[in-house]
């Protein structure tokens, strides 16, 4: 149909708007002229114009639109249907979709029709990023002969002079040979280069990178290379299926492997703000089966995560059924604590949300502090979703949003026309005018001066500290009793100080002087502002004339070469270097007790004093003897605060009152005079992290990887088949597919596969992980002629139904109450016998037998999805009854054609008598409706009610065709169409 037909055919079309230049169409609510529009939160209103643009009378209805409008009432009570944008899939869970796509070609194509019709409606990006192994790993520091550190550990980290080496040493601080010893040519200063740039750069740039403890040069382009070449043989068809996928089917995109990681690709590329089809814009929005994808919502796009099946069926145009969420608007106010970091921020955050209780619940940010904080603030703080139980965490579009697509994948006329977009439609957040009249559920307010930067410490990680108070802490330990944060030092010994000499000169230690410091970027740390921020703050310092102490062990862990390379970019890291903060490699180090022996003179001085000396490390690791048996007192800190502990020599300091040191002027320097301010990082990011990272991906996403390339895969419209695959099978989901639609089918004299107690999660249904040896899958994979070491994963062979059906209900923890204990297992009704569970439904299959499954309260819950019906289908099972059921996963077996059927209030198995041993037949009437009664009579000649949960004649209708994807495939034989017009096909990437 003709997109002007279509626009002149649709309920809303007096509301159709036009921007600037007539050329593009949206549907503008506010020529709705309801002043409910206005109140709507802006995620909200996200829901509403889709509801609009898709308002179709049989997914999405004119009754639906009003529900949304009417949030305000209608909120935590109505149903309504979204659909998103875009679908966004990794290989291990996309993989069952696209195959369950190619398989519905070959049924329509042994019908007569034309199988090149059979496409995703809703785009659909797979990014191929689950696949990877590591098979070869470079000589790492995790792989230390002696992980214990302090005087047993392995030899200095510093590598004899006679080798080449990556990590220069400034003056004195890495002194040659082992246990701390000392000579002349390790203390004095480095070389200047010709160029005036320091010789420690020249040495990182143009020297390999060591073993530090076989002294070996290993390249990590040869290890990742090896790794690429398993990952291809291991999966390589798959890999050659998803690359057919890429040519075969429209609106389908396939990132190939090694270019990223899902929820980095979809922030970093696929993003869009705006879309535009056929001449339409509207939002981006997304639903993903990846659990990070609500990092997505920081740039002001609206998306969460579903299952496999969630995301198949919004593939396959139904949209996503959800009720109106209540809105939790978080109000940031107050200005951000100078010395306080995003990791800080979001962490602090997180820890109000968490205690606010908001489940379930949308949170939308809003308030003059939310400009403060920058776009990677914001999707790190969408990413913690999870951490806080919220469903999505809404940052709407304002200006940071616009500065940081500046550096992205935007054009500028694509970014003025996003602009232009969002503006039009009240989308976009300005906090230098007057607020809106926006209302929410609940509304939250967190002051972002209330949170200070903190430590942890000194012997647990949940002892946080607060940085302003960590002198009188410090104090307060050394007096404790020996305990969780104690010491007991004596009052007496408490001014104890102990002189040494180190490199021909005299030195001085006390209680809490800082003898290692170690900057690392992992896990709570790997926000690359945190990392610019110490950079920065270590330029500073070197420009203030600041030093480090040269018997503190200090060093550099980037986590990964690209925070090398940002580091260098941004010319921070040989300021880095010469506060003797040098970059020893990629791998656990520190944090595993794999710190290099401090020098003999500096241990010394700590026993003969009996001294509580102290680490500093921005890892998450830091126990009471973990990094130096030494060192009593550990504490994880922010990497700039490891750099500032580190120049100041102690933790002992007031860094509101006291200098850290004097400059080689003899002036103090403060912290607050060297500390970089938040414009100043962020600016740095935007210029060398985010357009540096976006160059690359660009760069990786238009040429892909040798590998990718040189792929072979079929061009043919339907996938050849191979039957000797292991990985790739045709599902037998349309098998006797017809063009009518089937009669209702009774169900008569079933057995039930399995007798459930409550709380079955979708972990007990739905296989995941390693195959073990002695399952049904093992034993298939073995018929096949497959070793153990071949098995691979359940999640790399999510293609093979064979595999996945045997792996149904193979849960070890499964609680089956025919076997009374946790076990993979079921019984036979028939024969009496105790049968893995796919061998038992196998049998009742082979024999005609129809299976039903019976469950306590909460049958579904849980995250695994993608197989948590279509194993169920597989095994023949027909229907569920349960005392109740997790909603999503109602909809999933109403989706796979599986009757969703629930007891009475106060009933269940117990109280109705039944053993699960009874044949159990269920009759459908020729018209069913919602919400049904149905009548389930037994063997013993008993009967009871249980209700159908079918929440709508949408439910009802797929359920009579047998499921979605047979509804779908038989609609597409009686019209030779899909269902109903969905998207365009996928617009090309900016």
């Amino acid at each position: 149909m003709a997109l002007a037909t279509q626009i002149k055919e649709h309920p809303y079309s007096h509301v159709i708007d036009t921007l600037k230049d007539g050329k593009i169409k949206f549907f503008n609510p506010l020529k709705l002229n309801d002043p409910r529009y206005d109140r709507l939160p802006l995620s909200i209103r996200v829901f509403l114009e889709a509801a609009i643009r898709n308002c179709d009378g049989f997914y999405t209805t004119e009754g639906d639109v009003e529900n949304i409008l009417d949030w305000q009432q209608q909120q935590d009570k109505a149903e309504v249907p979204f659909t998103p944008a875009r679908v966004l899939l990794q290989d291990f869970t996309g993989i069952p979709a696209m195959v369950d796509l190619a398989a519905m070609r070959d049924a329509v194509a042994k019908h007569g029709e034309d199988p090149s019709l059979v496409n995703p409606k809703c785009p659909t990006d797979l990014i191929v990023d689950h696949s990877l192994q590591i098979d070869f790993s470079k000589c790492a520091i995790q792989n230390a002969p002696n992980p214990g550190g302090g005087e047993s550990a392995t030899p200095s980290l510093a590598p004899p002079r006679s080798v080449p080496s990556r990590l220069p040493s400034r003056g004195g601080s890495h002194c040659g040979g082992q246990q701390g010893s000392c000579s002349k040519a390790a203390c004095s200063d480095p070389p200047a280069s010709s160029g005036g740039r320091p010789a420690a750069v020249q040495q990182i740039e143009n020297t390999p990178l060591l073993c530090p403890f076989h002294l070996k040069p290993v390249s990590e382009t040869e290890t990742a290379v090896k790794n690429q070449e398993m990952e291809l043989i291991r999966n390589k068809e798959r890999l050659q299926f998803f690359k057919w996928c890429s040519k075969a089917f429209k609106n389908v995109n396939v990132v190939p492997p090694d270019v990223g990681a899902v929820h980095q690709v979809n922030l970093e590329y696929l993003s869009r703000v705006a879309q535009v089809s056929d001449g339409v814009i509207y939002p981006d929005s997304v639903v993903g089966t990846d659990s990070h994808t609500t990092m997505i919502n920081g740039l002001g796009i609206l998306g969460w995560g579903v299952g496999g099946i969630e995301s198949e069926a919004v593939m396959l145009g139904q949209p996503v059924s959800l009720t109106l969420p209540q809105v939790v608007g978080c109000k940031l106010v107050g200005s951000i604590n100078p010395l306080s970091t995003s990791i800080d921020i979001v962490l602090g955050i997180t820890k109000h949300l968490r205690q606010a209780g908001i489940a379930g619940r949308f949170v939308e940010f809003f308030g003059p502090g939310v400009s403060q904080l920058s776009a990677p603030d914001r999707t790190t703080i969408a990413n913690m979703c999870p951490e806080y139980n919220a469903t999505v965490s809404f940052f709407p579009i304002d200006r940071v949003t616009l500065k940081h697509f500046k550096k992205t994948n935007f054009s500028h006329e694509k970014l003025e026309l996003m602009e232009s977009y969002v503006k039009a439609v009240k989308l976009f957040r300005s906090y230098e005018e007057p607020p809106e009249d926006v209302q929410y559920s609940e509304v939250i307010e967190i002051n972002l001066s209330s949170m200070v930067p903190h430590v942890s410490g000194p012997k647990r990680p949940q002892d946080r500290v607060a940085v302003s108070n960590m002198k009188a802490d410090f104090q307060s330990c050394l007096e404790e009793k020996v305990g969780f944060k104690g010491f007991h030092i004596s009052k007496e010994k408490q001014e104890t100080r102990v002189p040494f000499l180190h490199c021909g000169q005299e030195y001085q230690l006390v209680h809490g002087s800082v003898v290692i410091a170690a900057v690392i970027s992992c896990t709570n740390n790997c926000n690359p502002s945190v990392m610019l921020t110490a950079g920065l703050l270590a330029k500073k310092a070197v420009e203030a004339g600041l030093t480090v102490k040269p018997y503190i062990r200090t060093s550099l862990a980037p986590g990964s070469g690209m925070v090398t390379h940002y580091l260098n970019s941004s010319g921070v890291l040989p300021y880095f270097s010469q506060l003797g903060f040098q970059v020893i490699g990629y791998g656990c180090a520190t944090c595993v007790g794999n710190t290099a022996p401090l020098p003999d003179a500096v241990v010394d001085a700590i026993k003969q004093g009996d001294l509580v000396t102290c680490g500093l490390l921005s890892g998450n690791r830091h126990f009471e003897g973990r990094l130096c048996d030494c060192v009593r007192a550990n504490y994880l800190a922010s990497p700039p605060l490891v750099v500032a502990y580190a120049i100041a020599g102690t933790v002992g300091i007031d860094f509101e009152k006291e200098p850290l040191g004097l400059s080689s002027s003899g002036k103090e320097v403060y912290l607050s005079d060297i500390w970089p301010s938040r414009e100043e990082v962020q600016q740095t990011e935007e210029d060398t992290v985010i357009s540096s990272v976006f160059k690359d991906l660009r760069g990786r996403m238009e040429k892909g990887n040798t590998f990718w390339n040189n792929i072979e895969s079929p061009d043919s419209v339907v996938f050849p088949w191979d039957p000797k695959s292991t990985y790739i099978r045709c599902p037998p989901f349309f098998s006797k597919l017809s063009k009518e639609l089937p009669a209702p089918q009774s169900i008569e004299n079933a057995h039930a596969l399995l007798f459930l107690g409550d709380k079955v999660s979708t972990d007990h249904i739905s296989p995941a992980g390693s195959i073990a040896r002695a399952s049904t899958a093992a034993k298939y994979l073995q018929s096949r002629r497959l070793t153990p070491r071949e098995f691979n994963s359940y999640g790399a062979r999510r293609g093979n139904d064979a595999v996945m059906t045997r792996g149904t209900f193979a849960s070890i923890k499964l609680l089956n109450r025919f076997i009374g204990k946790p076990s993979p297992k079921t019984l036979h009704i028939p024969s009496g016998q105790t049968l893995d569970v796919f061998e038992a439904a196998d049998r009742y299959q082979r024999d005609g037998v129809p299976l039903v499954i019976l469950a306590g309260k909460e049958y579904g819950s849980g995250n695994s999805r993608d197989w948590v019906a279509k194993g169920p289908y597989l095994l023949g099972v027909r229907a569920v009854i349960a005392e109740s059921f997790e909603k999503l996963h109602k909809s999933q077996l109403v989706g796979m054609g599986i009757m969703p059927l629930q007891f009475l209030p106060g009933q269940s198995a117990d109280s109705l008598e039944l053993s699960g041993k009874e044949r159990f037949s269920i009759v459908l009437p020729e018209s069913l409706s919602p919400r049904q009664q149905l009548t389930v009579k037994t063997s013993k000649g008993t009967s009871f009610s249980v209700t159908a949960l079918f929440d709508s004649q949408i439910d009802v209708i797929i359920f009579q065709h047998g499921g979605l994807l047979r509804y779908v495939a038989q609609t597409f034989l009686r019209s030779g169409s899909q269902p109903r017009a969905g998207a365009a096909e996928r617009p090309p990437c900016p």
